[in-house]
This record gives structure tokens, C-alpha cells and sequence, in this order.
């Protein structure tokens, strides 16, 4: 799982859309696609952006959900703050000498 967190955070583009969800959480594929061109003025077309989501929706870094016909993506911070125990929070099973 964390390989395959740290693929999808490699890339910049998927890192833009990971901001673009964490301003504005629960957009349709138009609405990133306008978004990335527009403040980002990155030219990538709905199906680069898709693959993109796929990726990050595989890393569980994105969630979608369908409303009719629309499909909304939604940031999921639960794997980076799995990291983040992982590594930046002290761990209390640790002894007082050990190196931290």
C-alpha cells in the first residue's frame, strides 16, 4: 500500500489535484479538468486527468462516489496520515534509551 502511495504523490500533476480536492472536495472530472486548466493552465485532456484519478483512487488517496449520472472525487487523507503515524508520530512502544 505505501508503494503504491508514494507512486501516486511522485507525480506533480497528481500532486495539483490533490490540492485542487483538499480546496474543494467533492468535484466532477469536468470541474477538475477546468480547474487544472484554468489556475494550473495545464492542457492535459479528461482522460489523462481520469488516469490520473485512477491512480490515486488505487493509492486510496481519492474516493469517488456517484450521484445520477455525475461521479464526484473526494480527497481521503487516511493513507497520508497512516504515514505520518508511521514515521513522524513517537511511537509509545519505544524505550526511554532508544534512538528515535
Amino acid at each position: 500500500m505505501a508503494d503504491d502511495l508514494f507512486k501516486a504523490l511522485a507525480d506533480p500533476t497528481r500532486r495539483t489535484i490533490l490540492d485542487e480536492l483538499a480546496e474543494k472536495s467533492g468535484q466532477t472530472l469536468f470541474e477538475i479538468c477546468s480547474r487544472l486548466s484554468m489556475k494550473h493552465q495545464l492542457g492535459l485532456s479528461r482522460q489523462a486527468v481520469s488516469q490520473h484519478l485512477a491512480v490515486l483512487e488505487g493509492a486510496g488517496l481519492v474516493e469517488t462516489r456517484r450521484e445520477g449520472r455525475y461521479k464526484f472525487h473526494d480527497l481521503n487523507t487516511v493513507p497520508l496520515r497512516r504515514i505520518t503515524e508511521r514515521w513522524l508520530v513517537p511511537d509509545a512502544h519505544r524505550s526511554e534509551g532508544s534512538i528515535p
